[in-house]
């Protein structure tokens, strides 16, 4: 029987709050905290997005994206890895959460202890996005690209039923990778290949 995957694409939830309310970067963190049931991005004018919580096979996938990151990433020693749940402050002002990322660890150095323990105030320097089948692509298509306006050095937009990559680079035009088997994270992370076999087939 032939299976057909069929998207059913939902916009996440906005919430408009500038110019009425403005919550600091603090308030924002604090709020969250408060609201720890909820997957709550910011965007760079202060409103809030909110997503609904992954699927079973998305956040299996993810898991087996972070893992493949963070056993290249020990090996390596020059980096940290974050899972979806870590929040970045882009120089926008923008608060993400890409699915998987990396940072060098001398940007972490140069942050203070306060710091670190609430959303990191930089862009990683790689992130993956893993589209989910109510990820509308344009929408996740956008915010690949606010993560390259502020300072990311590669971006993997993962979008698993279509077997599809775009891969994002500063000063560079998407490149879109069909089907492929793996992919290099060079000259980003040096060493790092991703089998793909593990993200295109649900192993459950």
């Amino acid at each position: 029987m032939l299976k057909t995957q069929v998207y059913s694409e939902t916009l996440p939830l906005m919430l408009y709050m500038h110019p009425v309310i403005d919550m600091t970067d603090d308030q924002f963190f604090e709020f969250c905290q408060i609201n720890r049931d909820l997957r709550i991005e910011r965007t760079a004018e202060g409103d809030l997005i909110i997503m609904a919580p992954a699927g079973g096979e998305t956040s299996w996938r993810n898991s087996e994206l972070v893992t493949a990151l963070n056993i290249w990433a020990k090996e390596d020693g020059t980096g940290v890895v974050f899972d979806s749940s870590g929040g970045f402050i882009l120089p926008n002002g923008a608060t993400k959460s890409p699915d998987a990322s990396w940072v060098k660890r001398e940007r972490l150095a140069a942050l203070t202890a306060e710091q670190k323990k609430k959303f990191l105030p930089l862009c990683p320097d790689f992130a993956i996005e893993l589209r989910s089948p109510s990820d509308p692509l344009p929408v996740v298509k956008d915010k690949m690209q606010e993560y390259i306006a502020n300072d990311l050095q590669l971006g993997w937009l993962i979008d698993p039923e279509e077997k599809r990559i775009y891969v994002y680079r500063p000063g560079k035009s998407v490149e879109l990778l069909e089907n492929p088997s793996e992919i290099s994270g060079e000259p980003t992370l040096p060493g790092f290949v991703l089998d793909l076999e593990l993200i295109w087939q649900v192993a459950f």
